[in-house]
């Protein structure tokens, strides 16, 4: 299939954990394979955040991958994920020079977190009149993502008390829904104190490089010169001995040819 990478040709780099516990019998995840894989999961994370029965989204998730030419299950994919989600938070003490080298996909990863805080920002302006879906969207979407994938067997697993106290949550009191909304808020909040440190420390950091690559260039362009002025030097010697050689040359010349006239009038002085 054109455009596809099967996970056999691909380079088997694996930067962002395992696929799920099939690390001894099937190839790791190359670079490509995981930008590819959260590009499907990304796509899929609001239809994630509105329900917790997510066994049939990771086979849809593990279909598309086929389609792309990665033969990876279900099970591999929301594996992938758990281990994807596990680097992504492990980056937060992290200077952000650091997370760029050792772990490639963070930004994919921050993308993915960030709409879903704005589709949580967009649910809680709709004030009380958000339907009982967006609602549990903004419920579901405070759940770690390992929370999310451990929850995504309830098809037929949970049965009678499990659905009665499923629920009961969703009837919460105006006071839950309060204390949601100010949970919602601090989250966003510290999210995006991290965010501007982590800029922060970005801009520094890329500030020092620019300054220091300044640096080394203006001392490369005074090398350059110097090297050009001694070359001009040089050259400027060189004219010179070729100028003194060149007047040596025709003064002798000229005493040659002179000695040479005086030698012929003389000559010719004598056959007379």
């Amino acid at each position: 299939m054109e455009g596809q990478h099967h996970p056999y040709t691909s380079v088997n780099i694996d930067t962002g954990g395992g696929g799920g516990g099939g690390a001894d019998r099937f190839p790791q995840w190359s670079i490509q394979e995981t930008r590819d894989f959260l590009m499907i999961r990304s796509e899929l994370d609001p239809t994630f955040m509105e329900t917790k029965r997510n066994k049939l989204l990771w086979e849809v998730i593990s279909t598309r991958m086929k389609e792309k030419g990665y033969n990876r299950s279900s099970e591999q994919c929301k594996g992938k994920w758990k281990n994807l989600v596990t680097r992504f938070k492990g980056c937060e003490t992290m200077e952000a020079e650091g997370i760029r080298q050792q772990f490639p996909f963070y930004n994919e990863l921050q993308a993915i977190f960030g709409a879903r805080m704005q589709r949580m920002l967009w649910i809680e302006a709709e004030g009380g009149g958000a339907s009982s879906s967006k609602k549990k969207a903004v419920a579901t979407a405070q759940l770690s993502s390992d929370e999310e994938d451990d929850n995504d067997d309830s098809d037929g697993d949970q049965k009678g008390g499990s659905k009665k106290k499923r629920k009961t949550k969703s009837n919460t009191n105006p006071s839950n829904s309060s204390n949601l909304i100010t949970s919602i808020r601090e989250i966003m909040e510290e999210f995006m104190k991290q965010q501007m440190q982590m800029e922060m420390q970005w801009l520094k950091a890329y500030e020092a490089r620019e300054e220091e690559r300044r640096i080394k260039e203006m001392e490369w362009r005074k090398t350059m010169e110097d090297l050009e002025n001694e070359r001009m030097m040089m050259d400027r010697r060189w004219r010179e001995r070729e100028e003194q050689r060149r007047i040596r040359e025709e003064a002798r010349a000229e005493k040659r040819d002179t000695l040479i006239t005086a030698l012929l009038n003389k000559l010719r002085r004598e056959d007379m």
